[in-house]
């Protein structure tokens, strides 16, 4: 007790009724002053912005108007995101270390006739911090639309006459511009209340994501040619490639909503052992534990680059996706396994998934050779993923892709303020 009393002495103020009154008057001032820092530092150094999650993917969702002009986003959004981080983490910002957790989404009211929101998609280097805006994310798409609608960017009156007259009471349509690929997107999705907002309950659930929420149906208009104006780049069903360091492999190019360098996993040189299907050996742990079979996807998708007439160095497009056929014993079509900005991916990215739906349903390519033939099927292909399935719809008439439509959901985590 004498020792706690003693420390008590030690610790008390010692100051009188006058000092303490000044004490609190200059604590006041000082609480006034930091007040008045920490707002300056949120006007200068902060965006408003949504977290959101958007099929399996998650990132930032920014009104362009909250933004400086484009040629500033290097100074701001990879510092939000936690980039460049030297150890992959992310832990400076609120990206989580990985490819399909370091996104940003950009919109703003358009002005084409046939669009009501112009969104341009950003993916963030988790290392370098660099900004790859090559192309379009259709998992973070999902939640493009609806946030649209409850900014009020969307004329409500717009939106509804868009829908299905059946549909008008609680479902709306967004029309989208992605800049990336300067393609248009239909977002249609359900609302309620009073003004009407985006209601994501609901019991539609999708692979690689826990829980369900209300489905949104995504439609890409004439998809074809996203970055570089054909569906078969080199108007060939498949390519011989011929890698840097002199080997040749068979690969399908293939550019529909995103281009994608398509291999069969077999010509990887991966031989089934112990009995065990090549599917269930090569998983995206074994990938990433593997970096000579990363180096050597690496160079072949920056074979199929060039052959495409893309930059090699751009990582975002063309992705590269390693494909299976299914097993016998599995409710799919095809099973696949795709890279992004590097890594394995653990589901699957939506516009790879759209063009390797549409590729199947090309003759002779290394898709439409793997898939499961089935009369049945028609144009809707089941993708085995690491993480699960995924139907894709596409739509053909005269040879040609009219749309492509997938259904996905998407959750609003946070709405705040985002420091930079």
């Amino acid at each position: 007790m004498a020792a706690i009393r003693t420390l008590s002495r030690l610790c008390a103020p010692r100051f009188g009724k006058q000092s303490a009154s000044s004490s609190i008057q200059q604590t006041a001032q000082s609480r006034t002053t930091s007040n008045r820092h920490i707002r300056q530092y949120s006007t200068r150094r902060s965006f408003p912005a949504l977290f959101v999650r958007g099929g399996t993917s998650n990132g930032l969702v920014i009104k362009r108007d909250d933004l400086p002009p484009q040629d500033r986003w290097r100074d701001i959004l990879p510092s939000a995101m936690g980039s460049p981080d030297p150890h992959g983490r992310q832990l400076n910002g609120v990206g989580s270390g990985i490819s399909s957790t370091s996104k940003i989404c950009i919109i703003s009211p358009s002005e084409r006739p046939d669009a009501d929101v112009d969104f341009t998609f950003v993916q963030v280097g988790v290392k370098d911090g660099a900004l790859d805006m090559a192309g379009n994310c259709g998992n973070m798409s999902a939640a493009v639309g609806p946030r649209a609608w409850d900014l009020g960017l969307v004329p409500n009156s717009q939106a509804m006459f868009n829908c299905p007259r059946s549909q008008r009471k609680d479902e709306a349509l967004v029309r989208i511009f992605n800049t990336n690929t300067s393609k248009i997107m239909h977002s249609r999705f359900r609302i309620a209340g009073n003004p009407s907002k985006y209601c994501q309950e609901g019991d539609y659930a999708i692979d690689g994501v826990p829980g369900t929420q209300s489905r949104i149906t995504l439609g890409f208009l004439n998809p074809a040619g996203a970055k570089t104006g054909q569906a078969l780049p080199t108007g060939n069903a498949t390519d011989i490639l011929t890698l840097r360091d002199g080997s040749k492999i068979e690969a399908s190019l293939v550019d529909v909503s995103n281009p994608g360098v398509f291999i069969r996993a077999s010509d990887l040189g991966i031989s089934d052992h112990k009995n065990v299907p090549l599917t269930g050996l090569f998983t995206p742990a074994y990938v990433e534990g593997n970096p000579k079979l990363k180096a050597r996807l690496e160079l072949i998708r920056q074979a199929g680059a060039e052959k495409m007439s893309l930059d090699p160095a751009v990582e975002s497009v063309p992705k590269i996706v390693t494909l299976f056929r299914a097993t016998h014993n599995e409710d799919i079509d095809i099973r696949c396994l795709a890279l992004s900005m590097g890594q394995a991916h653990k589901a699957v990215p939506l516009t790879l998934a759209l063009c390797l739906g549409a590729a199947a349903n090309m003759p002779g390519t290394i898709p439409a050779q793997l898939a499961r033939p089935d009369e049945n099927r028609g144009s809707t292909l089941r993708i085995g993923h690491p993480s699960g399935n995924v139907e894709i719809g596409t739509t053909f008439e005269g040879g040609h892709i009219v749309s492509a439509e997938l259904h996905r959901t998407a959750r609003y985590l946070m709405e705040g303020v985002v420091y930079y």
